[in-house]
């Protein structure tokens, strides 16, 4: 089966509370205009923990990149700080501390990767349905 087409969606956002729901809304737009609802829920509630992650930890403007190769689809939030984020371990009575679980089981794989001048980008691999 041939790879299908490959395509690139990126977008920078404020670092401000409206920016996750801003983010979701580009996600859910961008998938969409590829056909590739099936995948729209997983990827905006990642995109939605990581742009969270990026505002609240890194404080600074953020960027979100969707792009295909093959038969994955990449997302990366990009944001200014060096801080690698880490799998917490919450308690059942705590309100925060499951963000880079919850994207640990939605995607495939996911990690960080340093960036230039005290920044870092997280990545989130997700297989395209069927493949």
């Amino acid at each position: 089966m041939d790879p299908p087409p490959q395509w690139l969606h990126e977008r920078q956002f404020a670092a401000e509370a409206l920016s996750a729901g801003r983010a979701r809304r580009f996600v859910r737009t961008s998938l969409l205009a590829h056909d590739l609802r099936e995948l729209v829920d997983d990827v905006e509630l990642v995109v939605s923990e990581l742009a969270t992650n990026a505002m609240k930890h890194a404080g600074t403007p953020f960027t979100v990149t969707l792009e295909t190769f093959g038969h994955t689809v990449l997302v990366v939030v990009k944001d200014g700080s060096p801080t690698s984020p880490h799998q917490g371990r919450a308690g059942m009575m705590d309100t925060s501390g499951r963000g880079m679980a919850i994207v640990g089981s939605l995607s495939r794989a996911w990690g960080v990767s340093p960036g230039a001048a005290s920044a870092k980008s997280v990545w989130a691999l997700f297989d395209l349905d069927g493949q």
